[in-house]
C-alpha cells in the first residue's frame, strides 16, 4: 500500500498550502493529562427534553451561541450553548473552585459533549475536555511557542512563516486507499496510517503534510468536496486514535482529482486515484538535529 511520492509533486502541493497555512488548527489531545474540566449546562427550558448524541471531536469555529464540532469522520456538527451554560474545573491549574465562562471553549480543543435535541435544534448539556488540551488550545490561539525544535518548525509552517518550500526535505509518502463515493477509513488503511505515524515519530522535526485526491467520476464540485472530507478524515483518525500530535500537522487540503497515480480509464486505475497521501516532511533547517 506504501508508495513513494515524487519530490516535485509533494513540494508543488506544498507551495499551494502556503496560501491557507494560516487556518485554524487542532489542539493537541495530551495523553498525561488526567485532570477533566466540565462544561455544563443548567437550562430551565432543556428540561424533559429528549437526550441528544454524544458528540467526540474538535472544535473548528465558534460564532455567538453555537460552536461547529469537527468529528472522526470528517463531517462537522452545529452545536448550540448558552450564556447559562457553567465551567468548572475539577482539578489541575483551574482548581479551587474557579468558575470559567463558556470563553473556554477554543477553536481546535478536543471535546465530548453530551446533547439534548431541541425544537431549534442540537444543545450541549455538558462539554467535557482535558486539562492539557485546554492549555495547548490557550498557547496556539495566543501564539505562545514551546523551546522545542519540532514544535517551533510546525508552529512556523502553520503561520506561513516558513513560504520557501526548497527548506523540506521529502522524506516518503504512505497513500491509503477509498471506495467509490466514501471518505470512509477501511480497517487496513487505519493499520497503515498508525504505521505511518509511528515511523514519522520517529523521525527527528517531521511534519505530516495530509492530501486527499478522488478519481474522476462525479463532477468537479463533487470531488474537490470529497477530496476535503477524505483528507479531514484522515486527519482526525491520526490524531484521535494515532496519537499524533496537532501542531506537527499541516492544513489538510482536497486536490479532487489531480495528480492521479494511475489511468482513470480503467476501474484499477481510478482505485488507485481514490486516495489520501500522507507525506513525511522536514524542514532543511532541522533535519539531522
Amino acid at each position: 500500500m506504501r508508495q513513494l511520492f515524487t519530490k516535485a509533486g509533494a513540494l508543488m502541493l506544498l507551495a499551494m498550502l502556503a496560501m491557507s497555512a494560516s487556518a485554524p488548527v487542532y489542539a493537541q489531545q495530551s495523553e498525561d493529562s488526567k485532570e477533566v474540566i466540565t462544561v455544563t449546562g443548567i437550562v430551565p427550558s432543556f428540561m424533559g427534553l429528549p437526550k441528544g448524541p454524544e458528540v467526540k471531536g474538535v472544535i473548528v469555529a465558534r460564532t455567538g451561541d453555537k460552536i461547529k464540532v469537527r468529528v472522526a469522520d470528517g463531517t462537522d456538527q452545529v452545536i448550540g450553548v448558552t450564556n447559562e451554560t457553567q465551567v468548572k474545573a475539577s482539578g489541575g491549574f483551574l482548581s479551587g473552585g474557579k468558575k470559567l465562562t463558556v470563553d473556554a471553549l477554543l477553536n481546535g480543543l478536543p471535546v465530548v459533549i453530551k446533547t439534548v435535541q431541541a425544537p431549534s435544534g442540537m444543545y450541549a448539556s455538558q462539554i467535557s475536555f482535558k486539562n492539557g488540551d485546554y492549555k495547548t488550545a490557550q498557547m496556539i490561539r495566543n501564539g505562545t511557542q514551546q523551546q522545542f525544535d519540532e514544535q517551533t518548525a510546525a508552529t512556523e509552517a502553520l503561520r506561513g512563516r516558513v513560504a520557501d518550500i526548497d527548506n523540506y526535505n521529502i522524506k516518503g509518502t504512505t497513500n491509503v486507499y477509498f471506495a467509490t463515493g466514501s471518505w470512509k477509513l477501511t480497517p487496513e488503511g487505519k493499520n497503515e496510517l498508525c504505521t505511518v505515524a509511528t515511523q514519522a515519530e520517529g523521525t527527528s522535526n517531521a511534519l505530516l503534510l495530509v492530501v486527499g485526491y478522488t478519481d474522476n467520476v462525479g463532477d468537479e464540485d463533487y470531488n474537490q468536496t470529497l477530496s476535503e472530507k477524505r483528507a479531514n478524515t484522515v486527519i482526525n483518525y491520526l490524531q484521535q486514535y494515532c496519537k499524533w500530535k496537532p501542531y506537527r500537522m499541516l492544513t489538510p487540503t482536497g486536490m479532487a482529482e489531480s495528480d492521479p497515480l494511475a489511468d482513470n480509464d480503467t476501474e484499477q486505475g481510478r482505485q488507485q486515484n481514490r486516495r489520501v497521501s500522507v507525506n513525511i516532511m522536514v524542514s532543511k533547517s532541522v533535519d539531522g538535529m
